[in-house]
């Protein structure tokens, strides 16, 4: 009877630390999620007002603004893929 109740009580263990897993990899996601959305804000937001200030910006500015905002994004989902590497 004892080794059953152990085996229950590590099965539900167990499952607590899969669910934990769940949740820690969910709160992950959606933290990196909230960060690109704060970028594509913080892009829009930057674009509005040199729109409204500057009428058309240059390439040459546009193109390093792109090359932040893919930086950024390549850094989150970098962090993504190390989550991913350490819940395995």
């Amino acid at each position: 009877m004892r080794g059953n109740k152990k085996n229950s009580n590590q099965s539900a263990d167990s499952q607590d630390i899969q669910i934990a897993r769940l949740a820690f990899i969910g709160t992950a996601i959606s933290t990196l999620g909230d960060g690109i959305q704060m970028v594509a804000a913080g892009l829009a937001l930057e674009a509005l007002e040199k729109s409204s200030n500057q009428g058309a910006q240059n390439s040459n500015e546009q193109s390093k603004q792109t090359e932040n905002m893919e930086r950024q994004i390549d850094y989150l989902i970098n962090e993504l893929q190390q989550i991913k590497r350490i819940n395995k």
